[in-house]
C-alpha cells in the first residue's frame, strides 16, 4: 500500500513542476508581448512626428507633401501581437520617409529654421533613442523565453503548450542609411 502513496507523491510532483514551469513560460512570453508593446507605441510616437514634418514641408512642396503622406498610408499597424518582421518592414518605409525629408531640407533650406521642422526633428530623434532602448529590452525578453523553450526539462513542457522560440531585432541597413541632422 506504501507504494501507491509514493507513486501518486511522485505524480503530484510532476504535475506541480509542469504548472510552475508553464506559468514560467507564460510569464516569459507576456514579457516578450509587453516589450513588443512598448515598441509599438514609440513607433507610433515617431510617426506622429513624421505627421508634423508633412505638415511643415506643405508649406515648401505640396507634391513632397503628398509623397511623405503616401508613405505614412502604406505602413502598416505595429502592436503587441506584431514580430520583429513587421516592425523591421515598419522601420524600412520611415527611412524612406526620412530619406524624402531630406531631399525637401535640400531644395528648401528655410526649412531647417522653421519651428515646426525644429520641434519635429527633436521629437523624432528622441522616440528613435526610445525605439533603440525598447528594442534592447525587447531582445532581452526574447533571450529569456527562448532559453527557457531550448533549455531540457523546460523545452517538454514549452513543446506540449505550444511554446516557440521568438525572433531577435538585428541590426538593419535602413538605419545605417538614414540621414542625420
Amino acid at each position: 500500500m506504501w507504494w501507491i502513496a509514493v507513486v501518486v507523491g511522485i505524480i503530484v510532483l510532476i504535475v506541480l513542476w509542469v504548472v510552475s514551469t508553464y506559468n514560467k513560460l507564460v510569464s516569459s512570453r507576456e514579457f516578450v508581448r509587453n516589450s513588443m508593446g512598448n515598441i509599438a507605441a514609440q513607433i507610433e510616437s515617431r510617426w506622429d512626428a513624421v505627421k508634423s514634418l508633412i505638415d511643415a514641408t506643405k508649406k515648401y512642396s505640396a507634391h513632397e507633401a503628398e509623397t511623405l503622406t503616401n508613405i505614412t498610408a502604406m505602413r502598416g499597424k505595429v502592436d503587441r501581437s506584431s514580430d520583429a518582421e513587421q516592425v523591421v518592414k515598419d522601420d524600412n518605409l520611415f527611412a524612406d520617409a526620412m530619406r524624402q525629408i531630406d531631399v525637401v531640407v535640400e531644395n528648401y533650406p528655410n526649412l531647417k529654421a522653421d519651428g515646426v521642422y525644429i520641434q519635429a526633428m527633436q521629437g523624432i530623434d528622441k522616440y528613435e533613442n526610445n525605439v533603440r532602448q525598447s528594442r534592447m529590452v525587447y531582445n532581452d525578453t526574447v533571450t529569456k523565453l527562448n532559453r527557457q523553450v531550448q533549455q531540457f526539462p523546460t523545452s517538454i513542457v514549452a513543446g506540449m503548450f505550444g511554446f516557440r522560440q521568438e525572433t531577435y531585432f538585428e541590426s538593419s541597413s535602413a538605419k545605417a542609411d538614414m540621414p542625420q541632422w
